[in-house]
This record gives C-alpha cells, structure tokens and sequence, in this order.
C-alpha cells in the first residue's frame, strides 16, 4: 500500500527540502519529542516577553526615558513580533512547522543577547524590534505543530500543557531577574539568552515535520502524482494561500473573526505582562525582591489555569471554556485596582494568574480546529499576528493612560478588551470544525 509513498518519499529526498519524505520516522512516541521540542521554545519564548518588563525600571533609569518611552519599548517589541508572527505563519505552510520553529528561536534569541550591548534607546529600541520579528512566529507554529501530531480526543489537554511553557518561562524570568537585576544590572540579564540556541538546534533532530503537513506538501509539489494514503477531492485553485482563504466564504469569516477576537485578547494580555510589574513597584510600592516571589506565585497559578483549562475544553466544551476565561479576566481587573491590600494583594495575584491563564490553554486548539490543513499555518499566523496590533499598541497606550500617576483607567480598559474578546467567539466560533491531523485539500471536506 505504501509502495508509491516510498517512491515518491524517495525521489523528494533529492529533489526537494530534507524535511519532506520523513514522515515514515514519525512513531507512537516521536509526538512526546515533539512536545520537549515546543515547549523548550515556549519557554525560551516566555522568558524572552517578560525580560522587557522586568528591565523597564533599569531601562528608564539609564536612558533618561519617559513613561510613554518605556512603553514604546514594548509596543516596538509587540510590533515585531506581529509581523514576525504574519511571515512566520507563511514559512509555517511553505517551509514547515518544525524549521519555522527552529529558525525563529535561533534568530531571537541571538538578537535579544545582542540587546545587552547597546547603548541608547534608539539603539534598543531597533534590535528589539528586528529580534521580535523571530519570537512572533513561535506561538502559532508550536501550536500548529503539536496540533498536527496529537488526536482530538485529548488535544487541548497537550496544547494547553503547552501555553505552560511560556508561562514556566515567565517565572524563570521572574527570577533571573529578581537575582541579576538588582546586583549585576539589566545588561548580564540579556547576555543569557544566547545559551537556548544551542538546545533549540540539539533538539530539532529529533522532530520530523508533521504527517498530515509533508502530505499536503508533496501533493502540491508532484501534481498529479499524489500517494495512495491521500484522497484529493480538488485541488487548490490558486497559488496565494491567503487567495485560498480569502476566496472561501467560512475561512474568511473564520479569519476575521479570531484576527478580531486576537486584537482584544492581546491588547489585554499583554498590557498586563508589560505593565503589572511596575503597577506594583509604583502603586502597590512592593521592593523589586517581593514583586518578583509575588509574580512567581501568579504564574503558577496560570499554570495550573492552563492545564485545568485544557482539560475541560477535551472533556466539555473549547468554547464556553474560552469564553469563561475572557469574562472572568475582565470582571477580576477591576477588582484587583480598587480592592487591593497589603494582606490581600497576593491572593488577588495568584487568582487573576489562574483566570487569565485560562483563555490560553484553549486558545491554540480552537484556532488550529477552525480552519484546514492546507491553509492553517497561514490563517492563524495570520489572523492572530494581525491581532498583536492589539498587543503592539497596548504598552503604549498602557503607558499613556497611566501617565496621570496612576493605572486605574488603564486597567479597566484592559478589562474591556479581555470581555469583547469573549463575547465575539462565545456568539459566531464554533467549536471542532476541522481534524488537524486529517490532510484538507478541498474547502470544507477532510480526510486521511
């Protein structure tokens, strides 16, 4: 049966990337490497995020920057990896999701050392931008990744281990920052990030690209010449993916939907990562020591929020867990700026840490589930890297609205953005419209 695979495997060795023809490596088990592989990246992906946020004091401190200039910082950063994340989502469909990977952390985590050396902000602010173009395609072509490797059945409950490794990432930050920062400066911070390249490119070795991608792959390459294991129902009409999704009634709708839903969440989320730790050491006054132990038990609690998270969406619902998610985030941020005490302050942390880990957890599958093998790494790369407007504007706006001398507006206006990005899924996204690890050709017919 396999006969004409083998064949066809054989002569893309020579004709075509390495990548393609190896999915006869592919076990029972090899989805456990992929698994080691995206999460290394997430971690080194959530690492990378909060070193900003951590170093905005210091930052400011040297370079003399204002508020807004700070906050600028993390919207450059946001900005980069916003367009990163729309040509990362490309190379996930053209090059493959195990190499887009690879690259993308090698080139960041170069780029963000280098930001160690530089001397002013004009200068920061330009590397952070050219490094962030490397981490905005990870969190999608991870997600694509093991989207492809493990059955419906228990997906989310992977994927949503899998948003832990950003989080995880988060509290390595935390600390590193909490024992370099104060006695060796922001710069020796930066200097590490050099050492997860080496591991990154250890690991890929051990990864193959996705069955149902190489399929899909070789079908588009060998015309006709198409294996057995795949049934065509009709080929794709035009060579622009995004054509392809354009021209398609539900993956456009589909597309501009979670772009839309993908503005709101990350202009939450990430004015929260960017801005919570100053909120503290500003308003709340905590010494940097404190801040950090209090931000390690937030983000332990998204942890378990996302894994919780995960579980539910398999076992029940990916929607009504999502959506859960947002609302509650919304609803808590307000809670957190006018009812926190020094006796209380870390039980609110650790609570929001929980519920806004939630949407998360759910967030890569439902995306991944909405749209077909064919043109997935290009739609949610796309439609959720368009989204990080949302995320490069949010430090900066954050930035703005707290430059009064205090944050209430802006967190009430992060609380806004999280409820819109529950109500717009909660009311027109479905759940499981797609099998990721089914290979589409057609528009809206699956099969093996």
């Amino acid at each position: 049966m396999n006969n004409d695979v083998q064949v066809i495997s054989k002569e893309l060795r020579t004709t075509f990337p390495s990548n393609l023809g190896t999915y006869e490596k592919i076990g029972p088990h090899t989805w456990k490497w992929a698994l080691l592989f995206a999460y290394f990246a997430m971690v080194v992906d959530g690492i990378d995020i909060m070193l900003l946020s951590y170093s905005l004091t210091s930052l400011k401190a040297e370079f003399g920057l204002s508020t807004f200039q700070a906050g600028a910082l993390g919207s450059a950063s946001l900005a980069g990896m916003g367009i990163g994340g729309i040509l990362g989502g490309w190379a996930c469909d053209k090059f493959g999701r195990v190499r887009t990977i690879a690259n993308s952390v090698t080139f960041f985590s170069v780029a963000t050392c280098l930001l160690g050396f530089t001397q002013s902000f004009e200068q920061f602010m330009a590397l952070r931008f050219i490094g962030a173009l490397g981490i905005g395609a990870l969190y999608m072509a991870c997600n694509t990744l093991m989207a492809e490797y493990v059955p419906t059945t228990y997906r989310t409950t992977v994927l949503g281990t899998l948003q832990t490794g950003q989080t995880v990432g988060y509290i390595a930050a935390t600390l590193l920052a909490g024992a370099i920062i104060p006695d060796h400066g922001w710069r020796v911070l930066f200097f590490l990030t050099v050492v997860p390249a080496f591991v990154n490119i250890f690991l890929q070795r051990f990864v193959p690209e996705p069955k149902s991608w190489q399929l899909t792959k070789i079908e588009s390459l060998q015309g006709d010449r198409q294996p057995k294991e795949m049934v065509v129902a009709e080929k794709p009409k035009s060579g622009s993916i995004y054509k392809q999704i354009f021209n398609n009634f539900k993956h456009r709708k589909m597309f501009l939907l979670w772009m839309t839903t993908a503005f709101f969440l990350q202009f939450g989320y990430y004015g929260i990562n960017n801005w919570m730790p100053s909120y503290l050491e500003t308003e709340v006054h905590m010494n940097f020591k404190n801040l950090t132990s209090y931000m390690v038990g937030s983000y332990t609690a998204m942890i378990l929020g996302k894994i919780l998270a995960g579980y539910l969406a398999d076992k029940f619902n990916r929607r009504a867990v999502f959506v859960f998610g947002t609302i509650a985030s919304a609803v808590f941020l307000p809670i957190i700026i006018f009812f926190n005490t020094p006796d209380n302050i870390l039980y609110l942390l650790i609570t929001f840490g929980f519920l806004y880990g939630i949407p998360y957890g759910v967030n890569a599958t439902y995306m991944a589930e909405s749209f077909s093998t064919d043109v997935r790494g290009t739609a949610i790369g796309g439609a959720y890297n368009i989204g990080r407007v949302g995320a490069a504007i949010a430090p900066a706006t954050i930035g703005f609205l707290a430059s009064g001398g205090t944050f209430t507006m802006a967190f009430i206006v992060m609380g806004a953005a999280y409820f819109v990005a529950g109500v717009l899924p909660g009311l027109f996204i479905k759940d499981r419209q797609y099998d990721p690890q089914k290979t589409i050709i057609n528009n809206d017919r699956e099969v093996r």
